[in-house]
């Protein structure tokens, strides 16, 4: 039953359209103004079918995706990827080594719980947008701007790019 979920999955367009992914990418650029973190958001419409015959599932996707979109390639190992698996309705959060440390497991979740109650009632980009202006205090405190909490004292830099990633 699973790869009939995949093979009938909306198509992203049709969940998030250009003026959505206007405001997700506006609400990155916005969080990031108020912290060294990185935000990476990357949705996708189903896996392959060589990943469905393999097993993999969201998670482990998302971890694959982590790597292709280069999000543990921050200076500071900041990067935090949301990613979204339309077929499967899965929503995961994957900071990178130093992100991971500096905020509890359980404020992840709850994070990822935030995003599936917008994508509930049909707002996919409201989700979104909720799930990236919650994790912005979270950010926040973990990579101060002045450069506290142990980080060195150079400037920040959008090491990624804001813009929405469809794959």
């Amino acid at each position: 039953m699973r790869w009939i979920r995949h093979l009938f999955a909306p198509l992203v367009r049709t969940r998030f359209e250009a003026a959505c992914m206007e405001r997700i990418q506006a609400a990155i650029a916005a969080s990031e103004l108020t912290h060294r973190a990185e935000i990476c958001f990357a949705v996708e419409r189903a896996l392959s079918l060589a990943d469905l015959v393999a097993g993999v599932d969201s998670r482990t996707r998302a971890a694959t995706v982590f790597s292709q979109l280069r999000v543990w390639d921050t200076a500071a190992n900041n990067g935090v990827l949301i990613y979204v698996l339309l077929a499967e309705h899965a929503i995961e959060i994957l900071p990178d080594r130093d992100a991971k440390t500096r905020i509890p497991a359980d404020e992840w979740q709850r994070v990822c719980s935030l995003i599936a109650q917008g994508f509930a009632g049909g707002r996919h980009a409201d989700g979104i947008v909720a799930g990236v202006d919650a994790l912005t205090p979270l950010l926040a405190t973990g990579y101060p701007l002045d450069g506290g909490a142990g980080d060195d004292d150079a400037p920040d830099q959008d090491e990624l790019s804001n813009m929405p990633r469809i794959l």
